[in-house]
């Protein structure tokens, strides 16, 4: 690598024309390839890498940025992990589940090769563990050292971190650092920092589902420079998706139990809250159904034992919130059934992506009704309150403070104060300095004027969450494909049909009828004049699908934006 490299920078400075340079240059690529296919070969005993695994691992071997969206179970971890087999120094993977990164040391080490030991560092370890830990990734005994967004945002550990020289940083589950990513999680909003902190190696960053605003939000979040980005493979041929509409409680039960019926278990049922949960569970087992409840609101050992019940086969069907997703590495998953309409596509495609990892036919069936719209529009939530804005402003403006000293002084609980913070240093009403403090910037608004900023941009979030709710419901009720409908929403292009929706399979005159050209190209940029600037996603039908900056996804019809010049380009 070290010879690369400076060939690397050795062409680039030479006084030779720009063509030259690129013929020379063009070598570089495939040797990086070259090394990289060895190495997976001789650490891993794979003897080829998909084509978005290796741009992601070139991009890494040459010190560049890079986000990777891949669908579950296509290889994510294997962009940071051959890599790191050529790299001279450890690198530092971010992981927000306990049981993902044992899941992950353990499939290191199964391998039996000292140059892919990897070793955690945890709360629930002793001190002792968490030192020897360490120790081992110092001395070089242990290449990858795993740990949570939690732990790293401690200022102790974040200096003993630094302390090793990572080579790279591999944020995993990256979506959770977005506020419009499902599983959103506060401490990944400071990642960018304590990246930074960290002497800012190279950074990849992981996620299996991430719409245009999602991609947008890592890139800021996480502070990539230029990223490579890979979005590839989205589409799974083995999975059957399907949606339908009940008009009452007890036809979408009668669904459900129709539906349970005819598949193959294991598999997933997902509802939006505890206590659904809980009720469909109870509901379940009286009808014949061996089926057991998880939710957040569960004590943690219990959450632990029915996650092992899970994997090892004991739980035939879970009834699960979204709190039951991450970390679970199971091929054989048959069905995943969505009682409820979920909040976003974000949210669908991960949570579907969960079945047929071995490569075998699943299922993937939403039941629907009209509303559970309403319910998800709870759950958006209102705009913040601009009295707790303001009050943690005119803190910060008072005097600097770390997370702990903040809520102290403002009362605010954690959660609540990650975000507030998120969004007053969005708007330039906080800045994070050393040793995690935060402090209102020299030329920082008066705290009133913060509070009204932060709360359009919350407003602002908002809008875009309500238009993702309503493309989700768009992808349950379309008569067209429902995979090239919902490819379009993540930005990828399909032409034709897929095959292995329920409208294909049908075939419905919607889902095999040639698709529209519209007045502008997919993916071009265009302006309306009240939504501003906006990107053209997909044509179904006499519609359009344009993702708007500021107010998020829009569908519009075909015929107006033609006679009224609705939209121009940008």
């Amino acid at each position: 690598m070290r010879l690369v490299d400076s060939l690397t920078r050795f062409f680039q400075g030479l006084r030779l024309p720009a063509v030259a340079r690129g013929k020379i240059l063009l070598v570089l690529p495939r040797a990086h390839s070259l090394r990289l296919r060895r190495a997976a070969r001789r650490h891993f005993g794979w003897r080829r890498l998909r084509t978005g695994q290796l741009t992601a691992m070139r991009a890494v071997l040459r010190r560049h940025d890079a986000l990777v969206v891949l669908p579950t179970g296509h290889g994510k971890s294997a962009v940071y992990q051959v890599p790191t087999t050529i790299l001279t120094g450890p690198t530092v993977v971010i992981s927000p589940l306990l049981a993902l990164q044992q899941d992950q040391i353990a499939s290191l080490a199964s391998r039996a090769d000292p140059r892919l030991h990897g070793v955690r560092v945890a709360s629930a370890q002793t001190v002792a563990q968490q030192a020897a830990a360490l120790e081992e990734v110092r001395t070089g005994r242990a290449r990858f050292l795993f740990i949570t967004p939690e732990q790293l945002c401690r200022p102790d550990r974040l200096a003993e971190v630094a302390a090793l020289k990572p080579t790279l940083v591999a944020v995993d589950e990256a979506h959770c650092v977005s506020a419009w990513g499902h599983d959103f999680r506060p401490d990944y909003l400071q990642l960018g920092h304590l990246i930074r902190e960290l002497g800012r190696p190279p950074v990849v960053a992981l996620t299996a589902t991430a719409s245009p605003p999602v991609r947008e939000d890592i890139v800021a979040r996480l502070g990539l420079r230029d990223p490579v980005e890979v979005v590839a493979g989205l589409d799974r041929p083995n999975l059957t998706l399907s949606a339908l509409h009940c008009a009452s409680e007890e036809v979408r039960w009668q669904r459900l139990c129709s539906v349970l019926e005819q598949v193959p278990v294991p598999g997933i049922v997902y509802v939006p809250t505890r206590r659904g949960a809980e009720e469909l569970t109870e509901r379940l087992r009286g009808a014949g159904v061996d089926a057991r409840e998880y939710h957040g609101g569960m004590a943690a050992g219990e959450r632990t034992r029915r996650h092992e019940d899970f994997l090892a086969d004991r739980v035939p069907v879970m009834v699960a919130t979204s709190a039951f997703g991450m970390g679970i590495d199971k091929p054989n998953i048959r069905f995943v059934i969505h009682a409820a309409l979920p909040d976003s596509p974000d949210s669908y495609l991960q949570e579907v992506g969960r079945a047929g990892r071995d490569g075998q036919p699943a299922q993937a069936v939403l039941l629907h009704r009209g509303e559970d719209v309403a319910l998800q529009r709870y759950f958006t939530g209102g705009a913040p309150d601009v009295d707790d804005l303001c009050r943690l402003a005119a803190a910060l403006r008072e005097e600097p403070a770390t997370k702990a000293d903040a809520a102290r002084r403002t009362g605010l609980g954690p959660r609540k104060l990650a975000q507030l913070l998120s969004l007053l240093e969005q708007v330039g009403g906080a800045v994070r300095g050393s040793r995690g403090r935060w402090a209102a910037p020299r030329y920082a608004p008066e705290p009133a004027e913060l509070a009204r900023l932060a709360r359009d941009e919350a407003e602002r979030h908002q809008g875009v969450a309500r238009s993702r709710t309503d493309m989700m419901r768009h992808l349950a009720e379309t008569t067209s494909c429902r995979t090239r409908v919902l490819l379009a929403y993540f930005g990828e292009h399909q032409r034709g049909s897929c095959g292995h929706c329920d409208n294909c399979l049908a075939g419905t005159a919607a889902a095999s009828a040639p698709q529209v050209t519209g007045p502008y190209p997919v993916h071009s940029a265009v302006r309306h004049p009240e939504w501003g600037s906006g990107m053209v996603l997909s044509y179904d039908g006499d519609r359009m699908v344009v993702l708007f900056d500021d107010v998020g996804y829009k569908t519009l019809s075909v015929p107006v934006v033609r006679e009224q010049g609705l939209l121009a380009p940008a």
